[in-house]
Protein backbone atom coordinates (compact mmCIF):
# COMPACT_ATOMS: atom_id res chain seq x y z
CA UNK A 1 0.00 0.00 0.00
CA UNK A 2 1.32 3.46 -0.85
CA UNK A 3 2.19 5.48 2.23
CA UNK A 4 0.80 8.99 2.36
CA UNK A 5 0.60 9.80 6.06
CA UNK A 6 3.20 11.85 7.92
CA UNK A 7 4.70 9.79 10.68
CA UNK A 8 7.62 10.07 13.10
CA UNK A 9 8.08 6.95 15.20
CA UNK A 10 10.79 5.66 17.50
CA UNK A 11 12.56 2.35 17.40
CA UNK A 12 11.31 -0.45 19.63
CA UNK A 13 13.67 -3.06 20.99
CA UNK A 14 13.98 -6.06 18.75
CA UNK A 15 12.21 -4.54 15.78
CA UNK A 16 15.26 -3.70 13.71
CA UNK A 17 15.92 -6.71 11.50
CA UNK A 18 16.23 -5.78 7.82
CA UNK A 19 16.88 -8.80 5.67
CA UNK A 20 19.29 -7.18 3.18
CA UNK A 21 21.32 -4.88 5.39
CA UNK A 22 20.58 -1.61 7.11
CA UNK A 23 19.36 0.33 4.13
CA UNK A 24 18.34 -2.41 1.73
CA UNK A 25 14.91 -3.64 0.84
CA UNK A 26 11.50 -2.57 2.06
CA UNK A 27 10.99 -2.46 5.81
CA UNK A 28 7.78 -1.94 7.73
CA UNK A 29 7.19 1.82 8.06
CA UNK A 30 5.55 1.24 11.43
CA UNK A 31 8.97 0.23 12.74
CA UNK A 32 10.99 3.17 11.41
CA UNK A 33 11.33 6.92 11.61
CA UNK A 34 9.63 8.39 8.57
CA UNK A 35 9.66 12.07 7.70
CA UNK A 36 7.37 13.18 4.96
CA UNK A 37 8.92 15.75 2.61
CA UNK A 38 6.39 18.32 1.55
CA UNK A 39 6.29 21.83 0.18
CA UNK A 40 4.93 24.68 2.24
CA UNK A 41 2.67 27.35 0.80
CA UNK A 42 5.35 30.07 1.07
CA UNK A 43 7.91 30.38 -1.75
CA UNK A 44 10.73 29.40 0.63
CA UNK A 45 11.60 25.73 0.41
CA UNK A 46 10.39 24.22 3.70
CA UNK A 47 9.98 20.52 4.36
CA UNK A 48 9.78 18.46 7.48
CA UNK A 49 13.45 17.55 7.42
CA UNK A 50 14.48 21.18 7.37
CA UNK A 51 11.86 22.03 10.01
CA UNK A 52 13.22 19.30 12.24
CA UNK A 53 16.76 20.59 11.79
CA UNK A 54 15.69 24.10 12.78
CA UNK A 55 14.03 22.68 15.87
CA UNK A 56 17.15 20.73 16.84
CA UNK A 57 19.49 23.74 16.66
CA UNK A 58 16.98 26.44 17.61
CA UNK A 59 17.30 28.29 14.32
CA UNK A 60 14.76 30.97 13.46
CA UNK A 61 12.72 30.92 10.27
CA UNK A 62 12.93 34.73 10.14
CA UNK A 63 16.16 36.25 8.85
CA UNK A 64 15.81 39.28 11.13
CA UNK A 65 15.98 36.97 14.17
CA UNK A 66 19.07 35.01 13.12
CA UNK A 67 21.55 37.02 15.19
CA UNK A 68 19.51 36.51 18.36
CA UNK A 69 19.15 32.77 17.65
CA UNK A 70 22.90 32.36 17.22
CA UNK A 71 23.55 34.28 20.44
CA UNK A 72 21.32 31.84 22.30
CA UNK A 73 23.39 28.94 21.00
CA UNK A 74 26.43 30.22 22.90
CA UNK A 75 24.70 29.05 26.09
CA UNK A 76 24.93 25.44 24.90
CA UNK A 77 28.71 25.19 25.29
CA UNK A 78 28.24 23.52 28.68
CA UNK A 79 26.64 20.49 27.04
CA UNK A 80 29.72 19.74 24.90
CA UNK A 81 31.75 16.69 25.90
CA UNK A 82 35.39 17.18 26.90
CA UNK A 83 36.30 13.85 25.31
CA UNK A 84 34.64 11.13 23.28
CA UNK A 85 34.78 8.82 26.30
CA UNK A 86 32.25 11.06 28.02
CA UNK A 87 29.61 10.33 25.39
CA UNK A 88 27.35 7.26 25.39
CA UNK A 89 27.91 4.88 22.46
CA UNK A 90 25.19 4.69 19.84
CA UNK A 91 24.03 1.94 17.49
CA UNK A 92 23.59 2.27 13.75
CA UNK A 93 19.86 1.84 14.11
CA UNK A 94 19.71 4.80 16.50
CA UNK A 95 20.39 7.13 13.57
CA UNK A 96 18.37 5.27 10.93
CA UNK A 97 15.59 7.33 9.38
CA UNK A 98 13.50 7.36 6.23
CA UNK A 99 12.18 10.26 4.23
CA UNK A 100 9.25 9.92 1.87
CA UNK A 101 8.91 12.20 -1.12
CA UNK A 102 5.32 11.54 -2.27
CA UNK A 103 5.48 12.64 -5.89
CA UNK A 104 2.87 10.07 -6.83
CA UNK A 105 0.45 10.42 -3.95
CA UNK A 106 0.74 14.23 -3.77
CA UNK A 107 0.95 15.53 -7.37
CA UNK A 108 1.19 19.15 -6.18
CA UNK A 109 4.83 18.48 -5.27
CA UNK A 110 5.85 17.49 -8.79
CA UNK A 111 6.36 20.96 -10.25
CA UNK A 112 9.36 21.63 -8.02
CA UNK A 113 11.01 18.33 -9.03
CA UNK A 114 9.95 18.26 -12.68
CA UNK A 115 12.10 18.75 -15.80
CA UNK A 116 10.71 19.79 -19.16
CA UNK A 117 11.32 16.20 -20.34
CA UNK A 118 8.96 14.93 -17.59
CA UNK A 119 11.77 13.48 -15.47
CA UNK A 120 13.01 14.26 -11.95
CA UNK A 121 15.44 17.12 -11.32
CA UNK A 122 18.59 15.59 -9.86
CA UNK A 123 19.65 18.96 -8.45
CA UNK A 124 16.62 18.88 -6.15
CA UNK A 125 17.55 15.36 -5.07
CA UNK A 126 21.02 16.61 -4.09
CA UNK A 127 19.40 19.20 -1.84
CA UNK A 128 17.30 16.55 -0.12
CA UNK A 129 20.30 14.24 0.34
CA UNK A 130 22.32 16.98 2.01
CA UNK A 131 19.57 17.87 4.49
CA UNK A 132 18.94 14.22 5.29
CA UNK A 133 22.65 13.57 5.91
CA UNK A 134 22.78 16.33 8.53
CA UNK A 135 19.59 15.13 10.23
CA UNK A 136 20.91 11.56 10.42
CA UNK A 137 23.98 12.80 12.28
CA UNK A 138 21.82 14.74 14.74
CA UNK A 139 19.92 11.53 15.43
CA UNK A 140 23.25 9.83 16.24
CA UNK A 141 24.42 12.64 18.55
CA UNK A 142 21.10 13.44 20.24
CA UNK A 143 21.37 14.60 23.87
CA UNK A 144 18.15 13.82 25.70
CA UNK A 145 18.88 16.25 28.54
CA UNK A 146 19.22 19.24 26.19
CA UNK A 147 16.32 20.89 24.40
CA UNK A 148 18.63 21.93 21.56
CA UNK A 149 21.75 20.23 20.26
CA UNK A 150 25.03 21.93 21.24
CA UNK A 151 26.61 20.61 18.06
CA UNK A 152 26.83 22.33 14.71
CA UNK A 153 26.91 19.51 12.17
CA UNK A 154 27.98 20.47 8.66
CA UNK A 155 28.72 18.63 5.42
CA UNK A 156 32.47 18.19 4.92
CA UNK A 157 32.51 15.97 1.86
CA UNK A 158 30.29 14.22 -0.62
CA UNK A 159 32.46 11.14 -1.02
CA UNK A 160 30.45 9.37 -3.69
CA UNK A 161 27.01 9.24 -5.26
CA UNK A 162 26.46 6.32 -7.62
CA UNK A 163 23.36 6.01 -9.74
CA UNK A 164 21.72 2.62 -10.19
CA UNK A 165 20.29 1.72 -13.59
CA UNK A 166 16.73 2.71 -12.75
CA UNK A 167 14.35 5.34 -14.09
CA UNK A 168 13.21 8.30 -12.04
CA UNK A 169 9.57 9.04 -12.70
CA UNK A 170 7.96 12.24 -11.39
CA UNK A 171 4.73 10.31 -10.92
CA UNK A 172 5.92 7.71 -8.38
CA UNK A 173 6.81 8.14 -4.71
CA UNK A 174 10.48 8.30 -3.74
CA UNK A 175 11.94 7.07 -0.46
CA UNK A 176 15.28 7.97 1.12
CA UNK A 177 16.80 5.93 3.93
CA UNK A 178 20.10 6.34 5.72
CA UNK A 179 22.15 6.01 8.89
CA UNK A 180 25.58 6.67 10.35
CA UNK A 181 27.91 3.82 9.37
CA UNK A 182 31.31 5.03 10.59
CA UNK A 183 32.45 7.41 13.31
CA UNK A 184 35.76 9.09 14.07
CA UNK A 185 36.35 11.48 16.96
CA UNK A 186 34.67 14.49 15.37
CA UNK A 187 33.43 13.16 12.03
CA UNK A 188 30.79 10.72 10.79
CA UNK A 189 30.24 8.87 7.54
CA UNK A 190 26.63 8.55 6.45
CA UNK A 191 25.18 6.06 3.97
CA UNK A 192 22.01 7.09 2.17
CA UNK A 193 20.00 5.12 -0.33
CA UNK A 194 17.20 6.29 -2.56
CA UNK A 195 14.36 4.13 -3.84
CA UNK A 196 11.41 4.71 -6.14
CA UNK A 197 8.09 2.94 -6.05
CA UNK A 198 7.51 0.51 -8.94
CA UNK A 199 4.26 -1.37 -8.51
CA UNK A 200 4.16 -2.29 -4.83
CA UNK A 201 7.91 -2.30 -4.25
CA UNK A 202 10.52 0.38 -3.66
CA UNK A 203 13.42 -0.30 -6.05
CA UNK A 204 16.95 1.09 -5.51
CA UNK A 205 17.94 4.13 -7.53
CA UNK A 206 20.93 5.73 -5.82
CA UNK A 207 23.66 5.10 -3.24
CA UNK A 208 25.34 8.05 -1.53
CA UNK A 209 28.16 8.44 0.98
CA UNK A 210 28.52 11.72 2.88
CA UNK A 211 31.11 12.76 5.47
CA UNK A 212 29.84 15.14 8.15
CA UNK A 213 31.82 16.94 10.84
CA UNK A 214 30.70 18.14 14.27
CA UNK A 215 31.57 21.62 15.43
CA UNK A 216 30.82 23.48 18.66
CA UNK A 217 27.60 25.39 19.19
CA UNK A 218 29.01 28.50 17.48
CA UNK A 219 30.55 26.52 14.62
CA UNK A 220 34.02 27.78 15.55
CA UNK A 221 35.88 24.61 16.53
CA UNK A 222 35.65 20.79 16.43
CA UNK A 223 33.42 18.86 18.82
CA UNK A 224 33.37 15.19 19.82
CA UNK A 225 30.65 12.82 18.63
CA UNK A 226 29.27 9.63 20.13
CA UNK A 227 31.24 6.45 19.44
CA UNK A 228 29.58 3.69 17.44
CA UNK A 229 28.85 0.23 18.82
CA UNK A 230 28.58 -2.57 16.24
CA UNK A 231 25.97 -5.29 16.68
CA UNK A 232 26.36 -7.64 13.72
CA UNK A 233 28.88 -8.83 11.11
CA UNK A 234 27.06 -6.68 8.54
CA UNK A 235 27.60 -3.58 10.67
CA UNK A 236 31.24 -4.51 11.22
CA UNK A 237 31.66 -4.71 7.45
CA UNK A 238 30.04 -1.29 6.99
CA UNK A 239 32.37 0.19 9.60
CA UNK A 240 35.38 -1.48 7.99
CA UNK A 241 34.36 0.01 4.65
CA UNK A 242 34.23 3.42 6.33
CA UNK A 243 37.82 2.94 7.50
CA UNK A 244 38.82 1.96 3.97
CA UNK A 245 37.05 5.01 2.56
CA UNK A 246 38.96 7.25 4.95
CA UNK A 247 42.26 5.64 3.91
CA UNK A 248 41.37 5.99 0.24
CA UNK A 249 40.60 9.68 0.68
CA UNK A 250 43.91 10.27 2.46
CA UNK A 251 45.78 8.40 -0.28
CA UNK A 252 43.95 10.25 -3.06
CA UNK A 253 44.76 13.58 -1.40
CA UNK A 254 48.43 12.72 -0.93
CA UNK A 255 48.82 11.95 -4.64
CA UNK A 256 46.93 15.06 -5.76
CA UNK A 257 48.37 16.70 -8.84
CA UNK A 258 48.57 19.87 -6.78
CA UNK A 259 51.15 18.10 -4.60
CA UNK A 260 52.87 15.49 -6.77
CA UNK A 261 53.88 15.15 -10.40
CA UNK A 262 51.88 12.80 -12.64
CA UNK A 263 52.98 9.19 -12.66
CA UNK A 264 54.85 7.66 -15.60
CA UNK A 265 51.72 6.40 -17.36
CA UNK A 266 49.99 9.76 -17.01
CA UNK A 267 53.05 11.61 -18.32
CA UNK A 268 53.10 9.33 -21.34
CA UNK A 269 49.39 9.99 -21.94
CA UNK A 270 49.86 13.75 -21.91
CA UNK A 271 52.93 13.61 -24.12
CA UNK A 272 51.18 11.43 -26.71
CA UNK A 273 48.19 13.78 -26.71
CA UNK A 274 50.54 16.72 -27.22
CA UNK A 275 52.31 15.01 -30.12
CA UNK A 276 48.98 14.19 -31.77
CA UNK A 277 48.16 17.93 -31.91
CA UNK A 278 51.38 19.02 -33.64
CA UNK A 279 50.97 20.23 -37.22
CA UNK A 280 52.88 17.76 -39.44
CA UNK A 281 53.38 20.49 -42.05
CA UNK A 282 55.44 22.74 -39.81
CA UNK A 283 57.18 20.25 -37.47
CA UNK A 284 57.08 22.89 -34.72
CA UNK A 285 56.15 22.70 -31.04
CA UNK A 286 54.35 26.02 -31.43
CA UNK A 287 51.99 24.96 -34.19
CA UNK A 288 49.01 23.03 -32.82
CA UNK A 289 46.06 21.51 -34.67
CA UNK A 290 43.15 19.49 -33.38
CA UNK A 291 42.84 15.83 -34.36
CA UNK A 292 39.52 14.82 -36.02
CA UNK A 293 36.41 14.79 -33.81
CA UNK A 294 38.11 16.73 -31.02
CA UNK A 295 37.58 19.94 -29.05
CA UNK A 296 40.07 22.12 -27.20
CA UNK A 297 39.36 21.98 -23.48
CA UNK A 298 39.30 25.79 -23.25
CA UNK A 299 36.27 25.81 -25.60
CA UNK A 300 34.18 23.60 -23.32
CA UNK A 301 33.58 26.14 -20.53
CA UNK A 302 30.39 27.66 -19.15
CA UNK A 303 30.13 30.15 -16.29
CA UNK A 304 27.40 31.51 -14.04
CA UNK A 305 26.93 33.95 -11.17
CA UNK A 306 24.59 33.64 -8.19
CA UNK A 307 23.76 36.29 -5.60
CA UNK A 308 23.44 34.46 -2.28
CA UNK A 309 20.17 35.66 -0.75
CA UNK A 310 18.93 34.83 2.79
CA UNK A 311 16.30 32.53 1.28
CA UNK A 312 19.04 29.98 0.50
CA UNK A 313 20.58 29.95 4.00
CA UNK A 314 20.99 26.82 6.11
CA UNK A 315 20.19 26.40 9.80
CA UNK A 316 23.48 28.13 10.70
CA UNK A 317 22.80 31.11 8.44
CA UNK A 318 25.36 30.18 5.82
CA UNK A 319 24.35 29.26 2.29
CA UNK A 320 22.81 25.78 2.20
CA UNK A 321 25.26 23.18 0.86
CA UNK A 322 22.47 21.48 -1.10
CA UNK A 323 21.79 24.75 -2.92
CA UNK A 324 25.47 24.97 -3.91
CA UNK A 325 25.39 21.39 -5.17
CA UNK A 326 22.22 21.99 -7.16
CA UNK A 327 23.58 25.09 -8.86
CA UNK A 328 26.90 23.38 -9.63
CA UNK A 329 25.14 20.29 -10.95
CA UNK A 330 22.80 22.27 -13.20
CA UNK A 331 25.72 24.20 -14.68
CA UNK A 332 27.67 20.96 -15.11
CA UNK A 333 24.69 19.35 -16.84
CA UNK A 334 24.35 22.33 -19.18
CA UNK A 335 28.08 22.08 -19.96
CA UNK A 336 27.80 18.39 -20.80
CA UNK A 337 24.68 19.03 -22.87
CA UNK A 338 26.33 21.84 -24.82
CA UNK A 339 29.48 19.76 -25.38
CA UNK A 340 27.85 16.47 -26.34
CA UNK A 341 25.00 17.88 -28.41
CA UNK A 342 22.35 15.76 -26.69
CA UNK A 343 20.73 15.36 -23.27
CA UNK A 344 23.27 13.87 -20.84
CA UNK A 345 22.41 11.68 -17.86
CA UNK A 346 24.26 11.74 -14.57
CA UNK A 347 26.16 8.56 -13.72
CA UNK A 348 28.21 9.51 -10.66
CA UNK A 349 29.07 12.39 -8.34
CA UNK A 350 32.20 12.22 -6.24
CA UNK A 351 34.76 14.06 -4.14
CA UNK A 352 32.84 17.27 -3.43
CA UNK A 353 34.89 18.95 -0.72
CA UNK A 354 33.28 21.83 1.20
CA UNK A 355 36.44 23.88 1.74
CA UNK A 356 34.90 27.13 2.93
CA UNK A 357 31.39 28.17 3.98
CA UNK A 358 29.55 30.63 1.77
CA UNK A 359 28.20 33.65 3.62
CA UNK A 360 24.79 35.12 2.91
CA UNK A 361 25.22 38.12 0.64
CA UNK A 362 28.23 36.72 -1.20
CA UNK A 363 28.65 36.66 -4.95
CA UNK A 364 29.02 33.04 -6.02
CA UNK A 365 31.01 32.44 -9.21
CA UNK A 366 30.69 29.02 -10.84
CA UNK A 367 32.95 27.88 -13.66
CA UNK A 368 32.35 24.55 -15.40
CA UNK A 369 34.32 22.73 -18.07
CA UNK A 370 34.68 19.33 -19.63
CA UNK A 371 38.01 17.88 -18.52
CA UNK A 372 37.87 14.29 -19.79
CA UNK A 373 35.82 12.26 -22.27
CA UNK A 374 35.66 8.63 -23.27
CA UNK A 375 33.16 7.15 -25.71
CA UNK A 376 29.76 8.35 -24.38
CA UNK A 377 31.11 9.60 -21.06
CA UNK A 378 31.71 13.25 -20.18
CA UNK A 379 33.62 14.18 -17.02
CA UNK A 380 32.79 17.72 -15.87
CA UNK A 381 34.58 19.79 -13.24
CA UNK A 382 32.81 22.75 -11.64
CA UNK A 383 34.83 25.26 -9.65
CA UNK A 384 33.07 27.46 -7.11
CA UNK A 385 34.45 30.66 -5.61
CA UNK A 386 33.00 33.59 -3.69
CA UNK A 387 33.64 37.29 -3.30
CA UNK A 388 32.02 39.55 -0.74
CA UNK A 389 30.16 42.67 -1.78
CA UNK A 390 32.80 44.79 -0.01
CA UNK A 391 35.94 43.49 -1.72
CA UNK A 392 36.90 41.76 -4.95
CA UNK A 393 39.04 38.98 -3.50
CA UNK A 394 37.93 35.58 -4.75
CA UNK A 395 38.24 32.46 -2.59
CA UNK A 396 37.57 28.85 -3.64
CA UNK A 397 34.75 27.19 -1.71
CA UNK A 398 34.11 23.96 -3.61
CA UNK A 399 35.24 21.82 -6.52
CA UNK A 400 32.57 19.49 -7.92
CA UNK A 401 33.11 16.39 -10.07
CA UNK A 402 30.27 14.98 -12.18
CA UNK A 403 30.28 12.03 -14.57
CA UNK A 404 27.66 12.21 -17.32
CA UNK A 405 26.71 9.89 -20.14
CA UNK A 406 25.52 11.19 -23.48
CA UNK A 407 23.04 9.47 -25.80
CA UNK A 408 25.74 9.34 -28.48
CA UNK A 409 29.52 9.19 -28.62
CA UNK A 410 31.11 12.57 -27.81
CA UNK A 411 34.24 14.30 -29.16
CA UNK A 412 37.59 13.89 -27.44
CA UNK A 413 38.70 16.84 -25.34
CA UNK A 414 42.32 18.01 -25.70
CA UNK A 415 44.30 20.19 -23.30
CA UNK A 416 46.36 22.98 -24.81
CA UNK A 417 48.37 24.08 -21.75
CA UNK A 418 50.14 22.28 -18.91
CA UNK A 419 47.47 23.46 -16.47
CA UNK A 420 44.75 22.00 -18.66
CA UNK A 421 46.75 18.78 -18.91
CA UNK A 422 46.60 18.49 -15.12
CA UNK A 423 42.84 19.06 -15.24
CA UNK A 424 42.60 16.32 -17.86
CA UNK A 425 44.51 13.84 -15.69
CA UNK A 426 42.47 14.80 -12.62
CA UNK A 427 39.27 14.23 -14.60
CA UNK A 428 40.59 10.88 -15.79
CA UNK A 429 41.33 9.86 -12.20
CA UNK A 430 37.81 10.73 -11.08
CA UNK A 431 36.33 8.92 -14.06
CA UNK A 432 38.36 5.80 -13.28
CA UNK A 433 37.18 5.92 -9.65
CA UNK A 434 33.60 5.10 -10.73
CA UNK A 435 32.42 1.98 -8.95
CA UNK A 436 31.00 0.28 -12.04
CA UNK A 437 30.57 1.83 -15.50
CA UNK A 438 26.94 1.75 -16.56
CA UNK A 439 25.30 1.08 -19.90
CA UNK A 440 22.98 3.77 -21.18
CA UNK A 441 19.35 2.75 -21.18
CA UNK A 442 16.35 4.68 -22.44
CA UNK A 443 14.84 4.33 -18.96
CA UNK A 444 17.93 5.88 -17.39
CA UNK A 445 16.59 9.40 -17.00
CA UNK A 446 18.09 11.63 -14.33
CA UNK A 447 18.41 15.26 -15.35
CA UNK A 448 18.82 18.70 -13.75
Amino acid sequence: MRRTALRLCTWSKGLFAPSRGLTQGSQDPEKQRVFHIREACSPIHVNHVRDKLREIVGASTNWRDHVKAMEERKLLHGFLAESQKGLPPRRMKDSYIEVLLPLGSQPELREKYLTVQNTVRFGRILEDLDSLGVLICYMHTKIHSAKMSPLSIVTALVDKIDMCKKSLSPEQDIKFSGHVCWVGKTSMEVKIQMFQLHGNEFCPVLDATFVMVARDSENKGPAFVNPLVLESPEEEELFRQGELNKGRRVAFSSTSLLKMAPNAEERTTIHEMFLSTLDPKTISFQSRVLPPNSVWMENSKLKSLEICHPQERNIFNRIFGGFLMRKAYELGWATACNFGGSRPFVVAVDDIMFQKPVEVGSLLFLSSQVCFTQENYIQVRVHSEVASLQDKEHMTTNVFHFTFMSEKEVPLVFPRTYGESMLYLDGQRHFNSMSVPVTLNKEYLVEP
